[in-house]
């Protein structure tokens, strides 16, 4: 996930600050299966603290262990983690593990990509050999066209290469100040998304109230302006009928991902007649974007339980998927 590797770029200049060398590990292949897939990384710090995990907790520690020679040597290396035999793990991983510095011209790069929401790609060459060495390293590429490589590689060795894509961070805009869009505000920046909140204009409110808030704009449905992409959501919680109608007849010139509407289905179905009156020419396309009540029903009474309600019903509906208790499942978890 993006906001994974902000946090270990973020942690990585911290540490280079400090006068520590880096080194990154990603789960580049898997055989089997394991708690986490693929394109997960964790940093490593030299004085042995971590940022991020490629695991449950079961490999942690063992990766630090083989990250030692790599401090010593500055030499990329493969490991893999046999957890066939081990409660809870069903699968072999195959690590790689290379030293990790960030520039100052890749950090600008970084950060202007996500600025601009921009998906890039990371490549990771490597052997399924335990303990190997080689022409190993990875590389992020930019939609820009520049790439960064974090180890010298000539090409000339014939190597496997894992290829993962990163799609921006879900952005969530929330339409409405009260507690419980505090609430929903808090537990979506922990899930790493990017949270922009819009309050009314004649009660203002700061960035400082609301915990991992991107920003926060007073405004009215006639004056904002909205910036919504290919990979945005929005809840619309103002507590008011007649502002909900007016901004939903704003956001009618949009197509976000989903559109969550707090309320009752009465109050819906009246919002959805008078939005058809305002707006005949309303496609069945933004129709279905529409979810109101928002959140899947799991019993949510507490704020911070109808905020869990909206962002799982987000999840399942952004990674097209539908609710089903796990212990259910009779196959794979993961596709």
């Amino acid at each position: 996930m993006l906001h994974e590797l902000k946090d270990i770029i973020s942690n990585a200049v911290i540490n280079q600050k400090k006068g520590l060398k880096n080194v990154l590990a990603t789960v580049v292949h898997l055989e089997g299966s394991s708690y986490r897939k693929p394109g997960v990384r964790m940093l490593i710090s030299e004085d042995m603290k971590m940022t991020g995990a490629v695991s449950g907790g079961c490999v942690e520690a063992e990766v630090r262990r083989r990250a030692k020679p790599v401090f010593q040597d500055g030499k990329p290396k493969m490991m893999t983690y046999d957890g066939r035999h081990r409660l809870g793990c069903e699968g072999m991983l195959y690590i790689l593990i290379e030293p990790f510095t960030v520039s100052e011209e890749f950090l600008e790069a970084f950060e202007s990509s996500l600025e601009l929401r921009q998906e890039i790609v990371i490549e990771s060459r490597f052997k399924l050999e335990d303990m190997s060495t080689g022409d190993f390293g990875s590389s992020i590429h930019f939609k820009d066209g520049s790439v960064f490589s974090f180890n010298k590689t000539t090409g000339i060795e014939e190597l496997k290469v894992f290829s993962q894509t990163l799609r921006p961070n879900l952005k969530l805009l929330i339409i409405g100040a009260e507690h419980d869009a505090v609430k929903l505000c808090q537990m979506s920046s922990i899930l790493g998304w990017e949270v922009d909140i819009i309050t009314s204009i004649k009660d203002p409110k700061e960035l400082s109230d609301f915990q991992g808030a991107k920003s926060v704009t007073g405004s009215t449905p006639e004056l904002i302006e909205l910036d919504i992409d290919d990979e945005t959501v929005v809840v619309l919680m103002t507590h008011n009928y007649a502002r909900d109608l007016k901004y939903l007849l704003r956001l009618t010139e949009y197509q976000p991902k989903y559109l969550g509407i707090l309320g009752s289905r009465k109050r819906r179905n009246q919002l959805q007649n008078d939005l058809l009156n305002y707006k005949e020419d309303l496609t069945e396309a933004f129709l279905e974007t529409i979810y109101s009540p928002a959140g899947l029903d799991v019993g949510a009474i507490t704020p911070e339980e109808i905020a869990l309600s909206i962002l799982s019903e987000i999840l399942s509906v952004t990674r097209k998927t539908t609710p089903v208790s796990l212990r259910n499942l009779s196959g794979k978890i993961h596709a």
